[in-house]
């Protein structure tokens, strides 16, 4: 079977909730109001730097104090970066299936190494991942396709790509990989208007989706 790697946001795991409460948590030190989960939800995608200065614009914080509300988060969030966050359904068995069929499997990520190992641990998914590539890996994130090619390079061959986001559809056009949409995510982008080959609602069918993809 041909390697399939994951992004980890939005696509394995809906850890918006807990992102939200690292973000409030943040802004507090800062003496401002808490944004809403749906706010907090159109900043994720593009990596924790770009996360934190849109949020900095939505609460007024100058960006001269952007690296302290970074500092901030951060120390908030990696005190329990697991906290808030679950498996989309079906995750755990498709996972469990593609394992079964000797499919090599892969996670790409935007988050930062030390979180995403640390929420793989807590939800049990470490052990499903032969390559986990993280916001921090390289000097580039995604959309730029470096990670994802590094993912394929490590893994021994190139496959699929899934994700949930014009981010990750962006990096599999760019590395030239096909790419399969989980549309229960955080794309903000009509499902019609990004490059996919395949777009789906259920892990159940992802395995059938990919054996014929």
């Amino acid at each position: 079977m041909r390697p399939v790697i994951f992004d980890l946001d939005g696509t394995l795991i809906d850890s918006a909730p807990g992102i939200a409460a690292g973000v409030n948590l943040a802004l507090a030190d800062f003496d401002r109001p808490a944004l809403s989960l749906p706010k907090v939800i159109s900043f994720i995608g593009h990596g924790v730097p770009v996360l934190i200065a849109q949020v900095a614009e939505a609460a007024g914080i100058a960006a001269t104090d952007e690296p302290a509300l970074l500092a901030a988060f951060r120390r908030h969030y990696d005190a329990d970066p697991a906290g808030g966050s679950d498996l989309f359904p079906g995750v755990r068995d498709t996972l469990e299936a593609l394992q079964a069929t000797a499919t090599p499997l892969g996670l790409c990520t935007n988050k930062p190494e030390a979180p995403t190992f640390a929420i793989l641990e807590a939800l049990d998914l470490r052990r499903y991942f032969d390559v986990v590539i993280g916001g921090d890996t390289l000097p580039q994130r995604k959309p730029d396709p470096a990670p994802l090619r590094l993912a394929f390079d490590r893994i021994g061959a190139s496959g699929a790509y899934v994700g949930d986001s014009e981010v990750d559809a962006a990096c599999a056009k760019a590395a030239g990989v096909p790419f399969f949409l989980f549309t229960e995510g955080y794309r903000k982008t009509p499902v019609a208007d990004l490059p996919h080959l395949v777009a789906f609602d259920s892990f159940s069918d992802l395995p059938h989706l990919l054996a014929q993809g």
